[in-house]
């Protein structure tokens, strides 16, 4: 399994860095929209038992409304995301409970279009126009940065300290130390990048939007956590062996990037305007 998951992200990792800082907006846009679609043919799976007709045409829809976002831009729904992560963590927080109001096939579609048009829309953005005062490919990485230190400091702390799960009906091994190390982590980072002069912006509303970017990527992880569990599937998908599913791989960005648009709208800091 190892050796299949660092084939995979050799293989993967130049052709990201190459559209990250290759190409220009819609280039990207057209390249990223490629994974999110074969997120969004995962998603659809997990949807219920649902014909392959009915798959196909939800993930026309997800193209479509992508390509309509990129030429629309509706700063209103960016703004909005808060709003449904704050939904989702009510879900997430009365799971199982709430299972049987939320999960069905016809509230799951809409459900899949605001996890992956937004966080799309936001990763285009970032890497067209950059935020912060970095150049768009370097403001992109250090955004995902951020999420990457979150599960990395999340992994080894919960491996040390973790005895209180997380949500334990939704995925048993994460713990609150495991969360409390990812946030602490990743705040460092930022703290350190912020430290060595090369950020646009305060130190205070950076740090607070920083903060809300790393939860709302924890609980894009529990909520596609708590969907593949209602499903009874363990990935989201196979077309990354080693890793599962693309969706897994995008699960913590899925709430990570549109927040952190948001917040730097909210704020008032350098790439939060559409």
């Amino acid at each position: 399994m190892l050796k299949q998951r660092v084939i995979t992200a050799l293989v993967l990792l130049p052709i990201v860095l190459g559209a990250v800082f290759g190409l220009d907006r819609l280039p990207f846009a057209i390249v990223a929209g490629l994974f999110f679609a074969v997120a969004g043919w995962e998603w659809s799976a997990l949807m219920g038992k649902v014909g392959l007709a009915f798959r196909l045409l939800w993930t026309v829809v997800l193209v479509l409304a992508m390509a309509a976002a990129e030429f629309w831009q509706p700063a209103w729904l960016l703004n909005a995301m808060p709003v449904w992560w704050l939904l989702a963590l009510v879900l997430v927080v009365g799971y199982p409970g709430n299972a049987g109001f939320w999960y069905r096939p016809w509230l799951m579609a809409p459900v899949g279009l605001l996890l992956l048009v937004p966080s799309w829309g936001a990763v285009v953005q970032l890497q067209a126009a950059g935020a912060l005062g970095l150049a768009g490919p370097y403001a992109l990485l250090f955004i995902l940065l951020w999420v990457w230190a979150a599960d990395t400091g999340a992994y080894f702390a919960g491996r040390a300290m973790g005895k209180h799960k997380l949500a334990p009906l939704v995925s048993p091994g994460k713990t609150i130390e495991g969360l409390i190390g990812g946030v602490v982590l990743a705040l460092l980072v930022v703290a350190g990048v912020f430290a060595a002069g090369l950020l646009e912006a305060n130190l205070v509303p950076l740090m607070a939007v920083a903060l809300m970017t790393v939860l709302a990527s924890a609980l894009g992880d529990l909520f596609e956590s708590m969907v593949k569990r209602q499903r009874g599937f363990k990935d989201s998908g196979t077309i990354l062996p080693g890793h599962g599913g693309m969706l897994d791989r995008i699960d913590s960005v899925t709430a990570a990037m549109p927040i952190a648009l948001a917040g730097f709208n909210w704020f008032g800091l350098p790439g939060g305007s559409l």
